[in-house]
């Protein structure tokens, strides 16, 4: 029975030992990555966009979107992207969205970019025409700021942005 359980043992530490030499041996699976090294944002764009109509009132909530781009030498795994959106002169939160851009079965390769849309879960209503939310009284300009995770990094802000008043993105809008 000795034989047995020294035998097992050996295993178990070969393996472990087999486990380590390989993550020293692959330091891009070991690394943590740099989201700002790694990644570039551009394009941003903050705009309102129209949810449907719920007991007669129209709702319209804040977004952004932006080109996010892998500009390092590695595939960028687990890539998650959040806004925090923000009431002009307001510290409390105006609703915020989380997004997995990338699984980490599936990555955005070097080079590569993504479209990258992100919307409030907080909302203005109203019982009149959407546009007339951009002039009442109580109406308050918002902004969002942008971070972006790579894999086990910290969340990294990317950007500041306004969301302008109107409806809908103009790069979208744009495409022919």
């Amino acid at each position: 029975m000795a034989l047995v359980r020294v035998k097992t043992v050996r295993v178990a530490a070969v393996g472990a030992v087999v486990l380590v030499a390989a993550c020293l041996a692959s330091t891009a699976a070991c690394r943590r990555p740099d989201p700002n090294q790694e990644l570039v944002a551009s394009d941003f764009e903050g705009y309102w966009v129209v949810d449907a109509p719920e007991r007669g009132e129209q709702y319209i909530a804040p977004a952004v979107r932006f080109l996010l781009r892998n500009r390092g030498q590695h595939p960028a795994h687990g890539l998650e992207a959040n806004a925090v959106f923000r009431r002009e002169g307001e510290t409390e939160t105006f609703g915020s969205d989380w997004r997995r851009i990338q699984s980490n079965d599936k990555a955005l390769e070097p080079g590569q970019s993504t479209v990258v849309v992100l919307r409030s879960d907080r909302r203005y209503h109203t019982n009149g025409p959407i546009e007339s939310m951009f002039e009442h009284k109580d109406f308050r300009d918002v902004g969002a700021t942008v971070f972006v995770r790579l894999g086990g990094s910290q969340w990294t802000p990317f950007g500041k942005v306004a969301v302008e008043r109107h409806i809908g993105s103009k790069a979208v809008k744009a495409q022919p």
